[in-house]
């Protein structure tokens, strides 16, 4: 942990001094120099900082020093801060004759005064802060000078390649069944795999299988079980269990399967001496090139078994010659790999069905391996006693069978119920004993990851176990922590943080979604053991805040910030206060608080990046103004606070990345001041249900890309302005009323997801309004895929509404979306027609709805599109007739059939008056060969009271998939059909005894 806020103070420090050079900033005398000395000391501590922690892991005078060096270096952390608010403070009470301050138009990263402003007013505030830099510098050299004694040695190890592997057992293949509690099925399901035909090794007759999961979950435990299985000892000529461990040594591994292929395949009598020529021979050997050839020569045309155990390495140059020389195994080889990583997994070769992620043990599981061990010796009376207890404590473990271990072992010397209740009642890592046998296998994983992703997976811990995390909520907490860097791309980086985290198994429960047809992780948990280590990690992080005599702040809470800079209450405050003991905090959460009012001692609170008071009450006027004086906020959320304006001054925070709004329900109008946040890159107004307009400067947004905008219809109007955020990738809704053009959309090609786009036609230029629609180039949008076309009641009446039916045709054809689109919905269309482009067979199409496009008097040939599943058809009060071509039926050169709505699983026929045919397939399309609607499931037809009959042969045809046949207010079918003893209904379900029919309400099953 140290060297993560280390190298965060580094990163800003250098950042100083570079602005200093890049716009000539004038420091106060004396403290660049201090800086700069400051910059250089950090620098080179950092290379002893991993012999420190090591040594600090036993020596306490060690973690000590650690302790006072983090503590340290997050008082200069904080010292930037101040620096920096009070250089933006400064600023904006300088632009105080402006209405708002109006921001420069490149970023300003650092945190001291150009030499433009050395007739700043507060120069004593200058030269107090100059004051901390100065003391904190001096308590620094202090600590740093004290490493002497300790004699620390500079480790200047690859970010992949650390220098701690002294620390990890070597495995070997033995194992003591009895001892195994759990596993049968993993173990059955490996063996299958190792012994029978399949695998995903295309390219190679050696496919490589692994077991992933996190230390301490028993992935070599399982392997053993696998390779010592009497079937695989039949099955493979050869075994061999290789400890690869950190570093990946291919010499190393090359002589360990050579030397188990000697000794599996020499004879006696000169098994023994050969083996000692060929020892030594290796052993004099360091040529890769010389083993690899023997290794090629051992196993040649040999079936294998090769346990690689314990595998840390991503590098495939390091795996590449070792794969290339086991390609030469006999048929039917296999590869072991056990790995907490998933991508090592991936880069050995495995494929997505070959890697086994290994679950965790049941809490009975867990209680057998922990009381084996812990009730060892005692006698039946003593395990009585003890049991009640111990399966609690068992349940401590949320099965990781390490932790049931090392739990079991410290139990096994206490003899007396009090002193287990003493374990079952202590925090994990408050036992010692559980901090140097499980968090040691913890620390190794750990150890693997950059100081980045330390600080990141460290500050997880800040949520209460078994919290349901989201993925973009973390990232944005983290980016507020300052641990993603401060480049436009942060987003996409903290999504790799997580990724590697997650692949490293340190992750689990994850709820996954699907964004621009990649599914990704939404959410996820931590298990309570890694919660715990996680914690322990932060438990090292002494006071480094303001002492205070606060009685009225819990010290649970001080300790909360200290740890995480985090604040995340939930319950009710009527009077929050923020001692000197909280000010340091980064991120706070008042959200649902009860609060009706900014607690007025929020102003203190000047390194705050992340504020969410959500769904409190701040009616009062200009109930944000406090707020908008934390000038180094990024994040600002306050939907559901009932506030009715939003303060001018709220342009201030020109660090803010995002806004939250949402659910603020009188706000009328947002101030134009607020276009002066540059750096703002997410507005929700989701839900401000009375706002009427956008501010005309929206176009000062160059940064924006989210726009939530649903349920904002008083919105009348868009700013054309808008038109120039190309970054924008959400915009939730658009229309075309009160000046506003479809055709603003036109260079807004990033546009993702789901779009609401409401069209009104009036009685004016039909030509300019089909242009308009033009415009909107929706064919390069290709990342959109939701579209809901909407047509709003035109001031046209009826009559005339028919004679200009040809414009409200050309307005939906210049409105042909990219062939990406999934879901496209169409609302009041007036038109006569569907146009062309939506039964294209190269459309991706799942999902359409035809909602009251009341003067469609035919469908289009909808059956062509190869990925439909659902078809709405709602509300065509002129359709008379369903033709074959609906079904989009082509018959190639070689008879073969095109069409027939291959994927359809759900069909709505809904609100249909007129409809009184719908026309069968012929003889020819009846028979075997032909396949039409294959996967329906649902026919649902209501309120189609003009239809007597459904077409007999295509209902035979659909017969084998159809599970619901649901008729409802269609006077003449449920006549035809709701006797299921009459000839209609028997021709229907005869060959289905599954099929459910709905008449009405009622359900029939048959």
């Amino acid at each position: 942990m140290v060297d993560a806020i280390v190298s965060v103070v580094v990163e800003r420090l250098a950042a100083t001094l570079e602005e200093k050079v890049r716009k000539e900033v004038n420091l106060v005398r004396g403290v660049e120099d201090e800086i700069r000395s400051l910059s250089d000391d950090l620098k080179k501590v950092r290379n002893v900082l991993e012999d420190a922690e090591k040594k600090g892991y036993k020596d306490k005078s060690v973690k000590d020093w650690l302790t006072r060096l983090e503590n340290t270096t997050y008082e200069m952390d904080d010292v930037l801060d101040e620096w920096n608010y009070s250089v933006l403070k400064f600023r904006i009470e300088q632009s105080s004759d402006l209405d708002v301050y109006v921001p420069p138009k490149k970023k300003v990263w650092s945190s001291f005064v150009p030499s433009s402003c050395l007739c700043f007013k507060k120069v004593l505030t200058r030269h107090e802060i100059a004051l901390k830099i100065e003391q904190v510098k001096t308590r620094l050299d202090l600590i740093l000078g004290e490493q002497v004694r300790f004699g620390f040695h500079e480790i200047k190890s690859q970010p992949n390649e650390p220098s701690h592997q002294s620390s990890r057992v070597q495995t070997t293949s033995l194992i003591d069944l009895e001892e195994v509690c759990a596993r049968k099925f993993e173990s059955e399901n490996l063996v299958s795999k190792l012994v029978g035909g399949g695998g995903g090794g295309e390219e190679l007759d050696v496919s490589v299988l692994s077991i992933v999961g996190t230390g301490g979950l028993g992935k070599t435990t399982l392997a053993k079980l696998a390779y010592n299985d009497t079937r695989v000892e039949k099955h493979f000529e050869l075994r061999i269990w290789i400890c690869v461990s950190d570093p990946f040594n291919e010499v190393e591994i090359a002589k360990g399967i050579v030397v188990a292929s000697v000794k599996k395949f020499d004879n006696p009598p000169n098994t023994n001496y050969q083996l000692e020529i060929l020892l030594q021979s290796l052993k004099e050997t360091i040529s890769l090139e010389m083993v690899l050839q023997s290794l090629k020569e051992s196993i040649s045309g040999k079936k294998f078994l090769l346990v690689l155990d314990d595998v840390w390495t991503e590098d495939s140059t390091k795996w590449e010659s070792l794969r290339i020389c086991l390609k030469g195994g006999g048929l039917g080889s296999r590869i072991l790999v056990t790995t907490r990583n998933e991508r090592v997994a991936l880069m050995m070769g495995s494929v997505k069905n070959d890697i086994h992620h290994l679950g965790h043990l049941s809490h009975e599981e867990c209680w057998l391996l922990l009381s084996r061990i812990a009730l060892s010796g005692k006698c039946e009376k003593e395990r009585e006693k003890f049991q009640n207890i111990g399966r609690e404590i068992a349940n401590k473990c949320k099965g990781l069978p390490l932790a049931a271990k090392t739990l079991g072992s410290l139990l096994c010397f206490k003899n007396s119920v009090e002193a287990w209740d003493n374990v079952l009642n202590s925090e994990i890592w408050e036992l010692e004993e559980v901090e140097d046998d499980l968090f040691r296998h913890l620390l190794l994983s750990y150890k693997e990851l950059s100081p980045t992703l330390q600080r990141c997976f460290s500050y997880c811990a800040a949520f209460p176990k078994d919290t349901e995390i989201s993925v973009a909520d973390i990232i944005r907490r983290w980016f507020a922590m300052g641990y993603l860097g401060y480049g436009s791309d942060w987003e996409v980086r903290g999504r790799e943080y997580f990724d590697k985290l997650a692949m490293r198994s340190l992750f689990q429960d994850f709820s996954k979604t699907s964004n621009l047809d990649e599914e990704s992780i939404a959410s996820f948990k931590m298990h309570d053991i890694i919660h715990d280590f996680a914690q322990f990690l932060r438990n090292n992080v002494g006071s480094r805040m303001k002492e205070t005599n606060c009685q009225t702040c819990s010290p649970l809470l001080v300790s909360q910030v200290e740890k995480y800079r985090s604040l995340f209450l939930t319950r009710e405050l009527y009077d929050p206060h923020f001692c000197d003991g909280l000010t340091s905090v980064r991120l706070l959460s008042l959200r649902k608080c009860g609060l009706e009012g900014i607690p007025e001692e929020i102003e203190k609170l000047i390194h705050l990046r992340w504020l969410d008071l959500s769904w409190n009450y701040f009616g009062a006027e200009n109930g944000l103004k406090s707020i908008c004086k934390l000038y180094n906020l990024q994040f600002l959320l306050v939907g559901g606070c009932k506030i009715k304006e939003i303060p001018r001054e709220i342009g201030n925070l020109i660090q803010l990345k995002e806004l939250d709004l949402s659910s603020n329900t009188v706000i009328e109008e947002l101030p134009e001041s607020m276009c002066n946040l540059r750096e703002l890159e997410s507005l929700n107004i989701n839900s401000c249900v009375a706002l009427v307009r956008l501010p005309q400067g929206i176009h000062r947004l160059v940064n924006l890309k989210h726009l939530y905008n649903e349920g904002t219809n008083s919105l009348k109007q868009y700013p054309q302005g808008l038109a120039q955020l190309t970054n924008l990738v959400t915009l939730k809704k658009f229309h075309n009323q009160d000046g506003s053009k479809l055709g603003w959309l036109k260079n807004l090609n990033q546009l993702s997801d789901s779009l609401d786009l409401t069209i009104k036609l009036t009685s004016g230029d039909d030509s300019a309004e089909v242009e308009d629609a033009r415009e909107v180039e929706l064919r390069k949008k290709t990342r959109i895929r939701n579209l809901v076309i909407f047509f709003n009641e035109s001031t046209m009446g009826g009559e005339e509404v028919m004679k200009e039916a040809s414009a409200w045709n050309d307005i939906l054809d210049a409105l042909e979306p990219h062939p990406n689109l999934r879901k496209l919905t169409i609302c009041e269309y007036k038109g006569s027609r569907l146009p062309r482009w939506i039964a294209s067979p190269l459309n991706q199409l799942t999902f359409i709805f035809l909602y009251n496009c009341e003067y469609l008097a035919s469908l289009p040939p909808l059956g062509k599109l190869p990925l439909l599943k659902t078809l709405r058809i709602s509300g065509l009060s002129e359709l008379k007739f369903v033709g074959r071509e609906f079904l989009g039926i082509t018959t190639t050169t070689t008879t073969s059939i095109i069409g027939g709505f291959p994927k359809l699983e759900e069909l709505l026929f809904e609100d249909c008056p007129e409809w009184k045919e719908w026309e069968d397939i012929t003889a020819e399309e009846d028979c075997d060969g032909v396949s039409i609607m294959p996967c329906l499931t649902e026919l649902i037809i209501n309120c189609c009271d003009g239809l007597t009959e459904l077409p007999q042969r295509l209902m035979r045809k659909v017969l084998s998939s159809l599970k619901l046949l649901d008729i409802f207010s269609s006077t003449r079918l449920e006549q035809v059909y709701g006797d299921k003893e009459g000839q209609p209904w028997k021709s229907i379900s005869r060959n289905n005894p599954h099929l459910e029919l709905k008449v009405l309400i009622s359900p029939i099953s048959l």
